[in-house]
């Protein structure tokens, strides 16, 4: 049955110019055929791939409100793993950036366990999904995309562009504050957790938005540093617009030290993060974000290869941080690796344009449309880095996201890591949020 807020769209469909990009009969393949958002709905010929059956999204027995899920495969017996001894063998499954680093750690491993196609979302945004399906389209040469809201813009995507709009434009929910931790673990293991109160409310994604509500607008993001004692108090408010060729990103930083408030003159592209020891540049939060302009798309197509997936073991509550934080990697012991269907894209970095990372290589899951690995290449064409997104079902809202991202510097042997939250409360995705909470003027009253 389609939702009230679907017909809603249905009926302010003529206010849009945006052309559709498929017609009726193809948009119903939507929860037929394909999932709600647009995946292969069949397993694969082998049975090594199951069917998608709707995904995890009612919490499993004994799950309570604010608890950190609890893992509903913890039964699941392993598979196999992949070691440096055995690549070859798997090669064909990997990615270049996941070889790489196999052969550079030989004590680092895969453990693969079995398929499981947990990813889920709201009827809503389904509901959303198929209207999307006939009526978005890019605009200002692929930097922005109208006719769309709530849902995924293009489930039956026709470039690479449109495959990482998918990206950013995804569910993860209306709002949520989370304490998390991040560490930039130095060449020999070294490494000072920052400990951070984030606050997000999503604009583009909530119930009842229209495409005429957006304003170009996609959310709202604030932090502010707990830990260390010596950075806490500094902090960073975001507003991120869809089109960030049309009006860039607004975003500004309080500095404890200074005792002020100042705009950023940019956060975008390779900008770097502040306190991250140079590893991560501001387009690699969730794994890629903002303006796509600096780099041509290629969708190169889909194939079957091994995934950090359902990576509820090392979400767990209490586990101590230095049994995730190991020197040269994430404890690979922690880590969840599954056989999936995933969407390879490919950006190359367009003339007239610098940015540390010439080439990327994404590969995006087909069920959730979340970037679950990246290749980063320089310029001169060699792998320097690998990006990890370890995802969950948060089968409580349900939304399928990262519950930790991990990004790896072959030259520098050296890694960065996001999302370390075993040992603080669980995300609260009921925190009442305003966007008067995400201004210039609340980071000074906070400061202050």
């Amino acid at each position: 049955m389609v939702s009230r807020f679907a017909a809603t769209l249905l009926f302010a469909a003529a206010t849009f110019s945006a052309q559709a990009q498929v017609d009726a009969d193809q948009a119903r393949r939507l929860g037929e055929d394909l999932t709600p958002l647009g995946a292969i709905r069949a397993g694969n010929a082998v049975g090594t791939i199951p069917a998608w059956n709707g995904g995890l999204a009612t919490p499993p027995p004994g799950y309570q409100a604010g608890m950190h899920h609890p893992d509903p495969y913890a039964a699941d017996a392993e598979l196999y793993r992949v070691s440096h001894g055995n690549l070859a063998q798997y090669k064909n499954l990997l990615s270049p950036g996941q070889q790489k680093l196999l052969t550079e750690q030989p004590g680092y491993f895969l453990r693969v366990l079995p398929s499981h196609r947990s990813a889920a979302a709201p009827q809503r945004i389904y509901d959303a999904t198929r209207y999307n399906a006939s009526h978005a389209s890019l605009i200002a040469g692929g930097n922005g995309v109208e006719g769309a809201a709530a849902g995924i813009p293009f489930p039956f995507p026709q470039s690479g562009v449109e495959v990482i709009w998918n990206h950013i434009m995804r569910y993860r929910g209306d709002q949520a504050r989370m304490l998390t931790n991040q560490a930039a673990v130095l060449k020999g293991g070294a490494y000072t957790l920052l400990k951070r109160d984030l606050e997000i409310m999503f604009v583009y994604g909530r119930a009842g938005v229209m495409p005429t509500d957006l304003d170009n607008t996609l959310f709202f993001y604030k932090y502010q540093v707990i830990a260390p004692s010596k950075l806490a108090g500094s902090a960073l408010v975001v507003q991120e617009t869809l089109d960030q060729v049309l009006a860039l990103r607004k975003a500004w930083r309080y500095s404890r030290g200074e005792r002020r408030v100042r705009r950023l003159p940019t956060l975008a592209y390779d900008a770097l993060q502040p306190d991250t020891s140079g590893m991560a540049t501001a387009d690699v939060v969730d794994t890629y974000n903002g303006a796509p302009d600096r780099y041509e798309w290629t969708l190169i197509g889909k194939q079957e290869m091994l995934v950090p997936y359902n990576s509820y073991a090392v979400h767990q509550k209490g586990i101590p941080y230095d049994d995730i934080v190991k020197p040269q990697s994430v404890n690979p012991q922690l880590l969840r690796y599954e056989l999936h269907r995933v969407w390879v894209v490919e950006a190359d970095l367009r003339k007239g344009f610098s940015h540390r990372y010439a080439k990327r290589r994404f590969y995006i899951d087909e069920d959730s449309w979340q970037i679950l690995s990246v290749d980063l290449y320089d310029k001169s064409g060699e792998l320097v880095g690998l990006q990890e997104s370890h995802p969950i079902s948060y089968y409580d809202v349900p939304m399928f996201s990262s519950t930790l991202e991990a990004i790896y510097d072959f030259p520098g042997q050296r890694y960065f890591v996001d999302g370390l939250d075993n040992n603080e409360p669980m995300y609260d995705f009921n925190v009442r949020l305003s966007k008067g909470d995400f201004t210039a003027a609340s980071l000074r009253r906070e400061g202050l």
